[in-house]
């Protein structure tokens, strides 16, 4: 496989999408090309990646060569796959693939700032755009810091943490990741057997940082657009906080969602016909030997669903990064 990046659940990626001769796929987050290289060994398939870290479009380069004509590697955020493939002409295709969260190659360059194991500056821009990690704990008030490691880190600590991270700043900047996972490590005790204590401030910090929940939001419209019906796609999650997305923007889709309450005829109940068909109920996991083998697939979801031939839902409003305490 190429790369040092291990696709997660490969071979149930590919069952589900069920690639066929002469289709076209996306691979919405390139990476190291796994699913891709899966995808075009499967069938004489066309695959479409597109990847926001301009590393792994390079490096994306070899597998390109190998597959010439049926692989095209595309710069930019998958959420906005609409207009990528629209500027190529694209407007179709049969089945979309994506893999969120970090690659192993973001997780082991100290110098991308990912990791809270490797000391380095203190980045985590996926895209290498926009303001860094460092600039979030140097500039942002504690109200706003504390928000945002409970909101997209979960963690109950996320106060203290705060307060630690604005009293440390007083001194001088945090500018590298050690620092930064020093800090916590000290606000929060690690239990036995228990994960890093700054494991869900740092996954707060990326979230954030690279709007990872919102990209997901208009990555799963940008597929509900561009699927053709009978077209599939397969999400693979890491977090609760993007598995409990998919799981939701599935259900409404596919109508096996919670319905208006039968004591509450005031409540609008028209609903679009559905979009989506769910392959499965349930979210599929990796097998114990693929957990051995890899144990970045530990906390893995799969969800897949099938394009029905109906009409995309209206879009909701957008909303922006939330910033302040609600």
């Amino acid at each position: 496989m190429s790369g040092t990046h291990r696709p997660v659940m490969p071979r149930q990626v590919v069952d589900a999408l069920a690639p066929r001769d002469g289709d076209i796929y996306v691979d919405g987050t390139f990476g190291a090309g796994g699913y891709s290289e899966a995808l075009l060994g499967a069938a004489l398939c066309t695959v479409w990646g597109i990847d926001r870290d301009p590393g792994a479009v390079a490096a994306g380069a070899d597998l390109n060569w190998l597959y010439k004509g049926r692989l095209n590697i595309l710069t930019g955020c998958y959420g906005d796959m609409v207009r990528l493939l629209g500027d190529v002409d694209l407007s179709r295709v049969d089945g979309i693939a994506l893999d969120l969260g970090l690659s192993s190659m973001q997780i082991d360059d100290a110098e991308r700032g990912f990791s809270f194991r490797l000391d380095g500056p203190l980045d985590m821009r996926m895209g290498g755009q926009g303001r860094t990690a460092a600039d979030m704990v140097n500039t942002l008030d504690e109200t706003d810091l504390a928000h945002i490691i409970y909101r997209f880190g979960e963690e109950r600590a996320s106060r203290r943490i705060a307060r630690a991270i604005v009293e440390a700043r007083l001194h001088a900047p945090i500018s590298r990741t050690g620092e930064l996972a020093d800090l916590v490590r000290r606000v929060v005790p690690r239990s036995p057997g228990g994960i890093d204590p700054a494991t869900r401030t740092f996954q707060a910090l990326r979230i954030y940082v690279n709007d990872e929940l919102g990209e997901l939001e208009r990555g799963l419209s940008a597929a509900e657009t561009l699927l053709n019906p009978g077209g599939r796609l397969c999400v693979v999650s890491f977090h609760s906080l993007e598995d409990r997305r998919v799981k939701e923007f599935l259900r409404q889709r596919s109508g096996t969602g919670p319905r208006s309450s039968r004591h509450r005829p005031d409540q609008p109940t028209a609903v679009p016909p559905p979009s989506f068909r769910l392959l499965r109920r349930r979210a599929i996991r990796p097998s114990a030997r693929e957990v051995a083998e890899n144990p970045r697939a530990r906390s893995a979801r799969l969800r897949a669903a099938e394009r029905t031939s109906a009409p995309p839902w209206p879009v909701a409003p957008k909303t922006a990064n939330a910033r302040r305490v609600a």
